[in-house]
């Protein structure tokens, strides 16, 4: 592990960080809204009034959503350095990461590639995400209330139940009390159905489009180590620690292949945020939509700093 001490960046996920009205803030910043008309000219459409205007149901879509997080938690830096002593906040950070969609960000602000390559990469792998949802119905759901260990039982009991294309696992570790699990429909209702006999506080369903960080986005995987394998990505300045393995890495062909991983495998947050805890956290920054990251820090460790969060 390298030595992680003092700053982490950190952005949100995918799945519901998203809001209609996100983005609005970049009018105040012309380096921000620059991004907004870059990304125009990349996917084709206006990003920034989808953000704005909506529909919700657009901007919520797979293809949409995830384009709209990356360039608006990079907008959200914009604005971070824009403040005063902004740029000694940035320069101050030595670690970042980012919850799901969230570690292209990271690797955006670490240097590891372009903004605009990071976005190619992002397009495509929400639609390759997309048509794999499409291809396979499956499911999100939270279960609230529970350790990683019951959730784990839960699971174990519903995949009992269920043929093996309808299986579920744990995709997200967030915090305590706070883990996703994917799957088949089928399963994911078993799930949901046996919750309470677990002792689950509750369950809710996640708006996605289908088993995210499962086998179910495998068709995904080719599509982006192609898209990878044409991508410039450089060594980061920073570490950017993987939501894989909970490390950082350094090797632009290792971080190819992490991201390839990604779609497929589940979310180490909780393993990675106790990490950087261990290591001397001392300040930290949530960029961009929503404020997901900090509540799962004070879930974490109700002593750690306090997260300052810049939104847009």
């Amino acid at each position: 592990m390298a030595d992680l001490a003092h700053t982490s960046w950190r952005t949100d996920q995918t799945e519901g960080a998203q809001a209609l009205g996100m983005g609005k803030e970049a009018f105040s910043l012309p380096a921000a809204t620059a991004l907004f008309e870059k990304a125009k000219e990349i996917l084709g459409y206006d990003l920034l009034e989808i953000c704005i205007e909506g529909p919700k149901e657009k901007l919520d879509s797979t293809v949409i959503s995830q384009p709209a997080i990356y360039v608006a938690s990079l907008a959200a830096v914009e604005l971070l350095r824009n403040r005063e002593g902004g740029q000694a906040v940035i320069d101050s950070i030595d670690v970042t990461c980012g919850l799901s969609l969230g570690e292209y960000t990271a690797l955006a602000f670490a240097g590891a590639f372009s903004f605009e390559d990071g976005l190619k990469l992002v397009k495509l792998r929400g639609e390759a995400m997309q048509a794999a949802a499409d291809a396979t119905p499956s499911a999100m759901t939270s279960v609230i209330g529970l350790n990683a260990d019951k959730v784990q039982e839960l699971c174990d009991v519903a995949n009992q139940e269920v043929s093996e294309e309808e299986r579920v696992q744990i995709a997200n570790f967030l915090c305590p009390g706070n883990y996703a699990v994917s799957g088949g429909v089928k399963g994911v209702q078993v799930v949901e159905e046996k919750a309470k006999s677990f002792k689950a506080r509750m369950t809710v369903r996640l708006a996605v489009a289908g088993a995210f960080h499962t086998r179910f986005m495998s068709p995904a995987v080719s599509k982006l180590e192609a898209a990878l394998a044409k991508t410039q990505i450089s060594t980061p300045r920073i570490p950017v620690i993987s939501n894989v393995d909970a490390q950082p890495h350094s090797s632009p062909q290792v971080i190819k292949d992490i991201l390839a991983k990604q779609v497929t495998s589940p979310v180490q947050w909780e393993t990675t945020l106790k990490t950087l805890f261990g290591k001397g956290l001392k300040s930290s920054y949530e960029l961009g939509p929503g404020k997901v990251i900090a509540g799962i820090i004070k879930r974490i460790d109700k002593n750690a700093p306090p997260v300052v969060n810049i939104g847009i």
